[in-house]
């Protein structure tokens, strides 16, 4: 599944890359094509200016009192255009420079070219130039660049100028850029193909990451959840079995019963109160605490049972003159101090566990440290970055056979930090304790 979409996400990479080395080799092209078209344009038509200002015009004999004008035939001296003299010193640079000359005479017959053999077009004058197709064979085509122009004196009609530039000035570079081209697009998109591989695994590792932990989730959630159910089911059976139910058999057995359901219950409640948390659907209800209050509140209520496991639980409480009054939600804040404080007894088999109220400066703002201390079995460093996961326990095998917490005490903590914008640490040695600090804002962030 994950190859699958890795792939698709690669393709989709190189296909859209694709389509825009397509548009940008395409606008490079034709941009750069134009270029050249109107650079041998401008070369064309400075040649033809440069003969125009250096053609030898001269009266023309006096045998007819008529001349060809552009509007048509009238009575005016006839000049003409002397050919030898006003050609005789370009033809060299002009086949030099690839550049083809005819001149025509007022009647449109050629007079004088650069060309080995007439091209055999027919005369059509235009300013700006046009691409003929000239064929000398059946194997010999040429392609050649053309303007063709009047050339006139007081409106009349000296003859005409067709100069000529070869057509692979233009084509010749194309091609080269088409397969210049083509060559990097291709080397583009295979680097983008590979990038893009790479970054399509990037992007699915943390999509990896998020479907293992929910595999994982469900795996510990239905183990947590069957367990129960089992010895739930168990219990009733045997109930039901017993055909002379005795009365103090029954009350055990449903005694059994009640203390999985509870179980059941508070798993269940942790395991929605995470999926609201990961949706974004927990209200806060922020208010107005005494956090010294409810503190002894929650250690009030988990005395009892730190006195039945024979540990002393101790409160620090601030200095009477520090306020202790912050923003949050009294109903998250006592389930976050009472999973920590359950969660030190728990793990200390003999000794204390003390909580200490601090007042701070933290992030440029007022805050208080809670710290929950605990004599007990500790953690090694190399499994402190894994506590705050769910369905984490540290001694899986004493907690399985206590029944106690289901591992999710620490990752719903970090979940209430989180909503107050606090922050939460835990240090701790190997078999000599463990330290939670919690470090609350006292105003509510934005």
């Amino acid at each position: 599944m994950f190859q699958t979409t890795r792939r698709r996400l690669a393709l989709w990479y190189i296909i859209v890359t694709a389509i825009l080395l397509l548009i940008f080799a395409s606008g490079v092209y034709f941009y750069v094509r134009n270029t050249l078209v109107e650079r041998v344009d401008d070369t064309l038509n400075h040649v033809v200016e440069v003969v125009q200002r250096s053609l030898v015009i001269e009266p023309a004999p006096a045998t007819t009192g008529r001349v060809l004008t552009a509007m048509g035939v009238e009575g005016n001296e006839p000049l003409q255009v002397n050919v030898d003299d006003s050609f005789r010193d370009n033809a060299q640079t002009l086949e030099d420079d690839h550049i083809d000359i005819e001149w025509f005479d007022p009647n449109g017959v050629l007079q004088w070219s650069t060309l080995s053999e007439p091209m055999g077009l027919s005369l059509q004058v235009n300013a700006a130039g046009e691409t003929v197709h000239v064929s000398h064979g059946p194997d010999n085509d040429q392609v050649l660049r053309q303007i063709s122009r009047r050339v006139q004196i007081n409106n009349q009609v000296l003859g005409y100028l067709r100069v000529s530039h070869p057509w692979f000035e233009v084509s010749k570079p194309s091609r080269q850029l088409v397969i210049d081209l083509s060559l990097w697009s291709g080397l583009a998109i295979v680097a983008t193909g590979t990038i893009g591989w790479l970054l399509s695994g990037l992007a699915m590792a943390p999509v990896r990451q998020s479907y293992q932990q929910l595999k994982q989730f469900t795996a510990d959630a239905s183990h947590e959840l069957r367990n129960p159910i089992a010895v739930i089911q168990t219990n009733v059976q045997v109930a039901l079995a017993d055909p002379e139910p005795d009365a103090d058999f029954q009350n055990a057995q449903l005694q059994v019963v009640e203390r999985l359901t509870r179980r059941l219950g508070r798993l269940v409640d942790n395991l929605l109160f995470l999926a609201r948390q990961d949706g974004g659907l927990i209200p806060m209800q922020w208010e107005d605490l005494d956090l010294n209050q409810l503190l002894s509140e929650v250690i009030e209520e988990q005395g009892l049972i730190a006195q039945s496991r024979k540990l002393t639980l101790r409160y620090n409480p601030p200095d009477s003159e520090l306020p202790s009054h912050l923003m949050g939600d009294r109903d998250q804040l006592t389930r976050l101090f009472t999973n920590l404080i359950s969660n030190a007894i728990q793990y200390t088999a003999a000794g204390n566990v003390t909580v200490t109220l601090e007042h701070r400066q933290w992030q440029g703002q007022a805050a208080y440290e809670v710290g929950v201390r605990d004599t007990g079995i500790g953690i090694s460093k190399e499994l402190q970055s894994q506590v705050f996961d769910r369905f984490y326990r540290v001694d899986k095998a004493r907690s399985r056979r206590d029944g106690a917490g289901s591992g999710l005490g620490l990752a719903i903590a970090k979940a209430i930090i989180h909503n107050h914008q606090g922050r939460i640490q835990l240090e701790s040695q190997l078999n000599k304790g463990t330290t939670v600090i919690t470090t609350l804002p006292c105003q509510k962030g934005e």
